[in-house]
């Protein structure tokens, strides 16, 4: 029994070859075995994560050197990080490149570290384990051989960066595996894992930490089976499939990107159709590809979102208190909070009024852990941490209540009545509510230091971005202990302060309404989403409606109008009778479009006017006009906060870097008189803010 545990301990525990001695190098260690095999370790210093930076792979360089004239009978190359192989590139060397020729100068010196490592007269292997992504996989595929370790992930995100490959893996890659399945990993940026990796022939072998000598002894003395690549590689590669298999890509490729917007994708399918054949024209050809794609507008701003993430990140802090989550009110939102909740190790009660949307919230709660997770028993594991809790008993063990119920303010008073009095010392009560300020709501608190809004974005498993939302009364420290909860169940918190429709719903709510008021003009509702698409947006207004629903659109519009008047687009009478006819959108089956399977049912776009630019600042410009407004105001206190929340709260197009950088990148003069022009046409809600004379 006890060496039973040994064994699985040991496969925690990465052995990482023989016992290092301190040696010449800050990011590398060196050692040998006694089979005179050199294990390289990857320890990149002062870093959680192994990156390539230009002065990492200078030093690898030199190791290098010192192994070509050492002549080991092996080399075996692995990281010391527990959190994987590589993880790619040092990003923070690709911000702010504006000149293609400088940063081909720099790709060509790594180019040359990893052809020289691919060259070596003796035999390499990569042992890897946890995250091999990007520049690491390539650095992984220049090596004569990989083992994988269990659990192991691989993948070429570059695209996410508006980028494609550029350490040698678009050749090195598509020799390897079948081309059709390795372009379509590099331009989708998926990662598979180490099983899926070995039937791709991407790895040699796939094993457990405890058997990683054995594997590497066999790897170096030619006992190891390599993957080779097969007749039908070769045959995909070259010329005459090549154009067929291209174009086919174009299209695909075309469904979810358009070449304006997102060059990187068509980029690397060019070079694919040019070079495919041919690996030393391929390697020299994708070092421009790569620069050029570098200097880009798309990959500098999606380069700046990649560091909008970590800096929301670092909002959160570590330091997570919360255990246990108590939601009441089991809807859409309620039912997908706790489920998420559970899907990140939380335990999480569940309570309703009534038994029914709970058996729905269960159902929906398994859907999802059954696509988002690999093993049965993690399934079963989350769905165990999800209690239904028809009796609402979780309230007093909770460490964070989130309430979720219906927009109205005395059903949440009622339900904080009821409340209060049971919940344990120390706990946070967090409203989702989207459309009342959390001053209405404290009023009849004993405790209103408490209270603080955690408002979600539907759906809750795919949009990453978490309002905190602050009343002046509350608690600094539970704020504190909400922004780190946030962080622990995998979201972005942006802090806010309690003000109407706080940040995302203020600027969502002119760019939908703007779009009825153009339907009420008798303009096409095709025209309308497609002037948004076409700026970049995820989708356009009206269908953005459905999805979130026509009623909520409605209540949200009227609470903003309230408080903000003549600065909101007027709502019309005919979208009050759809509401009360039941017409809601996605979630009852019809609003503006027909939703059959959760899809909006489309008609081809050939009878669809061409959107002018006009009509797209319209529906955009008022999105970057209320966040300027938001700034002046204090209700969020850093520019860049808000562009990553409009990026990751409605997936406002990111290769625009946000609405504020938008505007930043147009000009912001140039912004405002196109805002006074529209004022001039269409009326007063235009108006430019009175933020923009300081906007920088």
């Amino acid at each position: 029994m006890e060496s039973h545990i040994l064994d699985v301990l040991a496969d925690r525990v990465l052995e990482l070859g023989p016992p290092a001695v301190s040696g010449p190098y800050r990011h590398f260690k060196l050692t040998r075995d006694s089979d005179g095999v050199a294990w390289l370790l990857f320890d990149r210093e002062g870093a959680s994560a192994n990156t390539l930076s230009a002065d990492v792979l200078a030093e690898f360089d030199t190791v290098l050197t010192a192994l070509e004239t050492e002549r080991p009978t092996g080399l075996v190359i692995r990281s010391a990080k527990p959190s994987g192989f590589i993880a790619g590139a040092d990003v923070t060397e690709f911000r702010g490149a504006t000149d293609p020729a400088a940063v081909e100068t720099q790709i060509a010196r790594a180019h040359a570290v990893v052809d020289r490592l691919e060259a070596v007269k003796f035999p390499t292997v990569a042992v890897i384990h946890g995250f091999c992504l990007g520049g690491g996989l390539e650095v992984a595929l220049a090596c004569q051989m990989r083992i994988a370790i269990d659990g192991a992930r691989f993948g070429f995100p570059e695209v996410m960066l508006g980028l494609h490959p550029g350490l040698g893996g678009t050749a090195r890659f598509t020799r390897l595996v079948n081309p059709m399945q390795a372009m379509t990993l590099m331009l989708t940026g998926k990662t598979i894992d180490a099983r899926r990796a070995k039937s791709l022939g991407l790895v040699d072998a796939v094993t457990e930490e405890r058997h990683v000598r054995n594997a590497v002894k066999d790897a170096v003395f030619g006992r190891l089976k390599r993957s080779q690549p097969g007749f039908l590689n070769t045959v995909l590669n070259a010329g005459p499939v090549h154009g067929l298999l291209a174009s086919r890509m174009r299209s695909e490729a075309a469904k979810s990107a358009s070449p304006e917007h997102y060059p990187a994708p068509y980029g690397l399918i060019d070079l694919w159709e040019k070079h495919g054949g041919d690996k030393a024209a391929m390697l020299a050809a994708e070092k421009s590809s790569f620069a050029h794609l570098m200097v880009t507008p798309t990959a500098q701003n999606l380069i700046r979102v990649f560091f909008l993430r970590d800096q929301m990140k670092k909002h959160a802090g570590s330091d997570n208190k919360i255990r246990h989550v108590h939601v009441i009110g089991a809807g859409a939102m309620g039912g997908d909070i706790a489920a998420w909740c559970a899907n990140q190790g939380l335990r999480a009660t569940l309570a309703d009024m009534k038994p029914e949307p709970i058996a729905g919230a269960m159902k929906r709660a398994a859907d999802l852990f059954g696509k988002i997770m690999r093993k049965r028993t993690d399934v079963r594991d989350a769905l165990d941490r999800l209690i239904p809790d028809l009796d609402g008993e979780g309230v007093r063990t909770a460490d964070l209540i989130i309430e979720a119920v219906p927009e109205k303010l005395e059903l949440k008073q009622k339900v904080y009545a009821g409340l209060e009095p049971r919940m344990k010392a120390g706990a946070i009560l967090a409203t989702n509510t989207s459309s009342i300020p959390l001053q209405d709501l404290r009023t009849t608190l004993a405790k209103p230091e408490r209270l603080l809004g955690l408002h979600f974005f539907n759906p809750v498993s795919r949009l990453q971005l978490v309002e905190v939302v602050s009343h002046d009364a509350t608690d600094p420290q539970l704020l504190k202990e909400a922004l780190a909860f946030v962080g622990a169940i995998d979201r972005l918190p942006l802090p806010v302060k309690s003000s109407p429709g706080f940040v995302v719903n203020r600027a969502l709510t002119p760019y939908m309404l703007e779009a009825m008021v153009m339907l009420d003009a008798n303009i096409d509702k095709a025209t309308i989403d497609a002037a948004a698409e076409k700026f970049g947006m995820p989708m356009g207004p009206i269908e953005l409606a459905d999805q979130v629903g026509l009623d909520i659109c409605l209540a949200v519009g009227d609470m903003l109008r309230s408080k903000f008047g003549d600065m909101l687009p007027p709502t019309p009478g005919w979208l009050r009778d759809k509401v009360a006819k039941g017409e809601l959108g996605r979630k009852t089956g019809k609003g503006f479009y027909v939703w059959t399977g959760g899809k909006a049912d489309k008609a081809p776009a050939s009878n669809t006017a061409e959107p002018d630019p006009e009509m797209i600042d319209r529906l955009i410009l008022p999105m970057s006009n209320v966040c300027v407004a938001c700034l002046r105001e204090g209700i969020v206190d850093d520019p860049d906060m808000v562009d990553g929340a409009m990026i990751f709260g409605t997936g406002y197009a990111p290769f625009r870097g946000g609405p504020l950088n938008y505007a930043r990148t147009r000009g912001a003069e140039n912004v405002v008189s196109a805002l006074r022009q529209l004022a001039t046409k269409f009326g007063g809600r235009f108006t430019p803010d009175a933020g923009w004379d300081s906007f920088k």
